[in-house]
């Protein structure tokens, strides 16, 4: 892990947005020490609408599409600006990227958008990539982006992929429930029997839960892909290697 050259992170709307957005310093520091040590890093960051939401005066996140569309206009730029504010001091510039599903479905699409993810990470670019909920709707969206970090991890090749949440690893059922028990290790092909997963959820800010991060975890481990999943005040001690969260063995290579 600490020898990787190629990382994806994926941080949730919860950990960086609200209360949480102190999160955004440690974070960066963890991402930007590897970037100093050499690795190319890339932060898949949710956050747009959660971050838009108070300066639309809205307590919890809009069920309507438009005003969706909206609180993610004006919340990405200033998420995004929050992030090069905190990453000034390493000497960083981010690149953001905004992708929608069509962007990895269609080979064109999915061309352009590696060619510009290879040439900002030549740059020594950190690219900052976020579904692009501006213009996503129902019908087209990744509906989470656990499954996105892990479609990127993909696309770049990457040789890590964190997932980043509140819990700090996969557990046997959730972790509030007495009984339940972290799992540090899932192997390919292992079918995680007697595991109570929960489903996708969606809170007052943001979607996802264990099912999204276990099928991305798979879907990236699928290919090749080492993948932590661990919370986010842990993600520098993920990223030095250490024995944190739950670590999804890859698929040895062909």
């Amino acid at each position: 892990m600490a020898e990787a050259k190629r990382i994806v992170v994926k941080v949730g709307s919860s950990s960086i947005s609200g209360d949480n957005s102190w999160q955004i310093a440690p974070l960066v520091l963890a991402l930007a020490a590897a970037h100093r040590r050499g690795a190319e890093v890339v932060l898949v960051s949710s956050g747009a609408i959660a971050t838009g939401m108070p300066f639309l005066e809205l307590d919890a996140r809009p069920d309507d599409l438009a005003t969706q569309q909206a609180a993610a206009a004006v919340g990405q730029s200033v998420l995004v600006h929050r992030y090069q504010a905190a990453l000034d001091p390493y000497g960083i510039v981010a690149g953001q990227v905004l992708l929608t599903a069509n962007d990895m479905e269609d080979p064109t699409h999915r061309e352009n958008a590696h060619r510009a993810m290879e040439r900002l990470l030549a740059l020594r670019i950190l690219p900052i990539v976020n579904e692009n909920d501006t213009v996503a709707t129902n019908e087209i969206r990744f509906g989470d982006n656990d499954r996105l970090a892990a479609l990127v991890a993909r696309l770049i090749g990457a040789e890590v992929l964190v997932l980043l949440s509140d819990v700090d690893a996969l557990y046997t059922k959730p972790p509030q429930q007495p009984g339940a028990e972290p799992i540090p290790y899932v192997g390919i092909g292992d079918e995680l029997e007697g595991v109570e997963i929960q489903a996708t959820t969606v809170n007052s800010v943001g979607t996802g839960g264990a099912l999204t991060k276990v099928s991305a975890a798979r879907h990236a481990a699928e290919a090749g892909i080492a993948v932590v999943l661990t919370s986010t005040h842990l993600v520098a001690d993920a990223l030095d290697g250490a024995s944190v969260g739950t670590y999804f063995e890859p698929a040895p290579a062909n």
